[in-house]
């Protein structure tokens, strides 16, 4: 029996008549989300992020991974949505350079902002708990100043929207009404906190994602609030506790499988085939994010042998070395603030570095030089 997943109804906007599509309720129902058919790609990603877990102990510091493995995260979900930044761009922003397309990387930035409130948010005890209202804080952060900052930021859409084509006759997709937003993200929250979960939970992300796509809830930004939203939810419901994995790299390369799997929910009733699509995602994808971090683990291990093994290595290369990691575009003048050191130590350290080919000039002059930890940059640009 082929299951229905949801209703049709009718509207009006830009003068003309269009089905909406409203969904049901989570979980899938007439039938119940037959768990036999994806139990063992559950298994399988629920090992992965184990072990990707696991090995995030190869590092000194888990706060190296988290740097790259968010960022990575921020620019690939941003890309989905067609913006053309890289990793360096964004690197370059944060150290305070030049970029050319300021504001492709604006959004990625914006994306990093929206995704530490809801992580700061989640971790207080005095703060929001994952709800609309924190939803739709972040969305506020997620469009500031950025070409969606004219979409009423922070607002559920008060207007309908849709989905591919030139107007609404010939959209992709329609997602409910404006009116009924309210009261289907009310019934997903619900879902979100239900107690007892009958469901294992990364069975509930992946419907989560979903339904939060097909309600669309914002006029702009809801592709990257629900791929934020998978992070959150796998913090939430214990799956990883760091956000060491970055889904959305399987998500952009297999982008039009992606929107045709969310579409079969509505069209095929085809809750299975999204599930497995998303649980086979979580799985490369964790097992990606661990050959990184071992590829990681094994540069700084093999370049701080290096450092200490030569004779002029003293305390400031040490220190500076061990910072690299987090600011892998640099000038000697940042160098010195985050030692808190004079010039010539900060400067000293910074030539050693250059010496050992750990780090390059990228400017070819002679002052206002930038520095760039290249190798490990190449490493999370993969």
């Amino acid at each position: 029996m082929k299951r229905i997943t949801g209703r049709h109804a009718r509207t009006t906007t830009l003068g003309e008549e269009v089905k909406a599509f409203v969904p049901h309720p989570l979980p899938p129902d007439s039938p119940a989300l037959a768990m036999e058919a994806v139990q063992a790609a559950n298994h399988l990603a629920e090992l992965a992020l184990a072990r990707l877990a696991g090995v995030s102990g190869l590092v000194p510091s888990v706060d190296w991974l988290l740097y790259g493995a968010v960022r990575k995260e921020a620019l690939l979900t941003s890309q989905i949505e067609g913006t053309q930044a890289t990793l360096t761009d964004v690197f370059d922003q944060e150290a305070g350079f030049a970029v050319h397309n300021a504001d492709d990387v604006e959004e990625v930035t914006n994306y990093l902002r929206a995704f530490r409130h809801v992580q700061s948010e989640m971790r207080s005890p005095t703060g929001l708990p994952l709800s609309v209202r924190l939803l739709c804080n972040a969305h506020r952060l997620l469009l500031d100043g950025t070409r969606g900052a004219g979409k009423q930021p922070g607002e559920l859409r008060r207007s309908q929207n849709w989905i591919g084509g030139t107007r609404p006759g010939n959209a992709a997709f329609v997602p409910p009404p404006a009116e009924q937003v309210p009261e289907l993200l009310t019934a997903l929250e619900h879902f979100i906190h239900q107690t007892p979960a009958t469901l294992p939970p990364l069975v509930r992300v992946a419907l989560v994602h979903a339904q939060f796509e097909t309600i669309h809830p914002f006029l702009d930004g809801n592709g990257r609030l629900g791929r934020l939203l998978i992070g959150a939810l796998m913090e939430q419901w214990g799956l990883l506790s760091e956000p060491l994995l970055y889904l959305s790299g399987y998500l952009k390369q297999h982008q039009s499988e992606y929107y045709r799997r969310l579409s079969n929910i509505r069209t095929e009733g085809d809750w299975e085939g999204w599930v497995g699509f998303f649980l086979e995602g979580v799985s490369r994808a964790a097992e990606e994010a661990e050959r990184s971090i071992i590829a990681v683990a094994s540069l700084v291990n093999t370049d701080r042998r290096r450092l200490l093994a030569h004779p002029k290595a003293g305390p400031a290369s040490y220190r500076l070395f061990e910072l690299l990691p987090l600011m892998p575009r640099f000038t000697v003048e940042q160098a010195r603030q985050k030692l808190d050191t004079s010039f010539p130590t900060a400067n000293a350290a910074v030539q050693l570095l250059e010496q050992l080919t750990i780090v390059t000039e990228q400017t070819g002059q002679k002052k206002n030089r930038i520095y760039s930890y290249g190798t490990y940059i190449e490493l999370l640009t993969r």
